[in-house]
């Protein structure tokens, strides 16, 4: 049984670098998804604005992923 042990805590351990290192994509992708969203709408509608409020959801929508995850992650 030590070798089913040592695997899990390998697999464990690998998951847990999948989980963080996650973190670090979330909110710059959230955040340029964002600004790309309020670019395209600016061209479409003509204004010049939207951009900045797509870039705030983005950021926005960014650190409640990035808090979900967290949570998530200590819970377990």
């Amino acid at each position: 049984m030590p070798d089913e042990d040592n695997t899990s805590e390998k697999r464990s351990f690998w998951l847990q670098i999948a989980r963080y290192s996650q973190l670090a994509f979330t909110l710059p992708a959230a955040t340029v998804a964002g600004w790309l969203i309020g670019a395209a709408l600016d061209h479409w509608l003509h204004t010049t604005w939207l951009y900045l409020l797509g870039l705030l959801l983005g950021i926005a929508a960014g650190f409640v992923e990035l808090i979900r995850t967290v949570l998530s992650s200590e819970s377990k």
